[in-house]
């Protein structure tokens, strides 16, 4: 076994390039292995293993972190959360949680099941505040209530346009008997 630190040539270690190696312990685990040395900044390639490289990448220490907030295909805002948060079982397998349910989540202190729906109350997909949102037991629920509301928009667009056809039939009404009294005076002043 080598000691770490110890450097090597690639044939040395059945290797055909001419890179050099150095006998390496990863900085986050501890587990030792060779490791391309580079010669002129005298350091080891990679410092630490790939299995460490993946936990850390993530979050403040990668480069390319933005928080951990995305906005899907679909509109809806997604949060990251890692393994030891407590509303990570409701994450899917990418690790991220539609935002609105983790605040539902967060307000009524406890994770929710896969069948509970959260809707906006006012359609508006980012504005995930907890006045705007509401807990329905399942889709049914959350279909039936879609309906109704655009049922309603519906009805609301016959109303108004119902209440300008009466408008211009009042109107149309009126200027006939409005013109019959001037024939009238007419009459009457000849």
């Amino acid at each position: 076994m080598p000691e770490i630190g110890e450097i090597r040539k690639a044939a040395e270690l059945g290797g055909r390039n001419t890179e050099q190696y150095i006998w390496h312990a990863c900085q986050g685990c501890g587990k030792e292995r060779w490791v391309t040395y580079r010669v002129r900044e005298r350091r080891p390639r990679h410092l630490r293993c790939l299995s460490c490289v993946k936990t850390v990448s993530r979050g403040g220490i990668n480069n390319w972190w933005k928080g951990g907030r995305k906005v899907n295909t679909a509109g809806y805002i997604e949060i990251f959360l890692f393994p030891d948060d407590f509303f990570y079982p409701m994450a899917k397998k990418d690790n991220y949680v539609q935002e609105h349910r983790l605040v539902m989540a967060k307000y009524l202190n406890r994770c929710l099941l896969s069948w509970e729906v959260v809707h906006h109350k006012n359609g508006i997909k980012d504005d995930n505040r907890i006045e705007n949102l509401q807990l329905l037991p399942s889709r049914k629920y959350h279909i039936a209530d879609n309906l109704q509301k655009s049922r309603i928009a519906m009805l609301e667009i016959k109303i108004e346009k119902q209440a300008k056809e009466i408008r211009l039939l009042k109107w149309q009404i009126k200027l006939p008997l409005e013109e019959a009294i001037k024939f009238e005076r007419k009459d009457k002043g000849d």
